[in-house]
């Protein structure tokens, strides 16, 4: 008798249900104990962090959901890596962190990163995650020399990384997952 293979079956992106296994409180279920939300406890200067996905027709990914990573207030990484996750709002798109700003930290070879948060962005739809940086407007001078940003080829869409300050301590980022002004996704 011939072995016969099993066929491959279709890969499984990370949604409609992505919230009910990573962020439960957010699906409506009880909240479980040592559940890790949008906001970060670590010393440092408090800023909050908002926006939205939007998607190639420029409509809200309403079933986003978020993880960032970044450095300490120091640039420390490793131990003192900061993580927190947000799911967005279902009516509108939106999504929120409250964290700290971090501190330039340290590339391959000594070179110095601007200040960033590191967003891997998880929707239906996708079936591997999206991974993103953010960079603050008012650090222009270090991102000239950011060995991340600089990789980028083409300058004018280095943009698509910076936030936009609504005020002292509030920046808002808006992540295209597609057309003019599509985000810089980096394959790490």
């Amino acid at each position: 008798m011939p072995v016969e293979y099993l066929k491959e079956t279709p890969s499984q992106t990370a949604g409609p249900y992505v919230h009910i296994g990573t962020l439960p409180s957010h699906a409506g279920l009880p909240v479980r104990q040592n559940e890790t939300l949008n906001v970060v406890e670590a010393p440092g200067e408090k800023i909050v962090v908002e926006g939205i996905v939007l998607d190639g027709s420029g409509a809200p990914v309403k079933d986003a959901m978020l993880e960032l990573y970044q450095a300490n207030a120091k640039g420390e990484v490793g131990d003192a890596t900061i993580w927190a996750r947000a799911g967005a709002v279902f009516e509108t798109g939106e999504w929120r962190f409250d964290t700290i700003r971090p501190g330039a930290l340290e590339w391959r070879g000594g070179k110095m990163q601007a200040p960033h948060l590191t967003l891997l962005i998880f929707a239906r739809g996708i079936n591997i995650h999206l991974h993103t940086r953010m960079y603050f407007p008012e650090d222009e001078a270090a991102q000239a020399s950011d060995p991340a940003l600089n990789r980028i080829e083409q300058i004018h869409r280095r943009r698509t990384l910076v936030a936009e300050k609504v005020k002292d301590g509030h920046y808002r980022f808006v992540i295209r997952l597609q057309g003019d002004q599509e985000t810089v996704f980096f394959d790490m």
